[in-house]
């Protein structure tokens, strides 16, 4: 399994950003739950919203409930992370991850990660 994530980029205070994540190689996408989880040099790996293999059931950190939307295409093995209303302690390298479980919107486990896109906010 591999994951692509794009749409990462610099922005201001405010603005909104939506980064995409394809998953090839695997099995039947409805399959697995994704998620996107983010990281700050110097600091670990944080949760920040994941979805279900039907995408009826999401989960999101609650730094960015509200702000962030998480959806799925499964039609064209792409998972979304539509970003509203960015404040630059959203500034971050966005992981996606795939777990080949799809039931719930997992808030970890997971076993398949990308190799991240960068977000910048400035103020």
């Amino acid at each position: 399994v591999q994951l692509a994530e794009s749409g990462g980029g610099l922005v201001q205070a405010g603005e909104s950003l939506k980064v995409s994540c394809v998953l090839s190689g695997g099995t039947t996408f409805n399959g697995y739950a994704m998620a996107w989880f983010r990281q700050v040099p110097g600091q670990s790996r944080e949760f920040v919203a994941s979805i279900s293999g039907s995408g009826r059931d999401t989960a999101y950190a609650n730094s960015v409930e509200g702000r962030f939307t998480i959806s799925r295409d499964n039609g064209k093995n792409t998972g979304y992370l539509q970003m509203d209303d960015l404040k630059p302690e959203d500034t971050a390298v966005y992981y996606c991850a795939a777990l080949y479980r799809g039931l719930y919107a997992y808030r970890d486990g997971y076993t398949y990660w990308g190799q991240g896109t960068q977000v910048t906010v400035s103020s």
